[in-house]
């Protein structure tokens, strides 16, 4: 099972969805550290391919939002968690997909540090 690494405030942001919501985002996020995709997953446009996705979740008339991404090999990112507000169409407001493209560049730096840096360290001492 893969870590689960949780990208500035996204956790706070999770927990403050409903109950059922949490529950569908918690086994959507369950599934990526399994190396699987839930059935509401689906590819974020814009984000070149399927290594950035979202669950989207519809509840007691509201949507609610979780992105996260699957490009790496050894752990899955929460890069964002929101209510949508925005009643024009299921697009993305900017605000959200800048976010998102900001907090994967935050993700790339964390797992370069973390996993890269440790795996170059492991090789120096064999």
């Amino acid at each position: 099972m893969k870590p689960l690494h949780w990208v500035s405030s996204t956790r706070k942001n999770v927990r403050q969805f409903p109950e059922t919501v949490r529950e569908e985002v918690g086994f959507a996020l369950y599934l990526a550290q399994m190396g699987e995709k839930g059935i509401n997953a689906v590819p974020m446009l814009g984000f070149g391919g399927a290594s950035v996705l979202e669950v989207v979740i519809d509840a007691d008339g509201n949507t609610f939002r979780a992105v996260y991404t699957v490009k790496f090999a050894k752990a899955v990112y929460v890069l964002h968690a929101f209510q949508k507000k925005s009643k024009r169409g299921i697009a993305t407001p900017r605000p959200d997909s800048e976010l998102i493209r900001s907090r994967l560049t935050l993700a790339r730096k964390h797992y370069a540090d973390t996993y890269e840096h440790s795996e170059r360290k492991a090789r120096r001492h064999e």
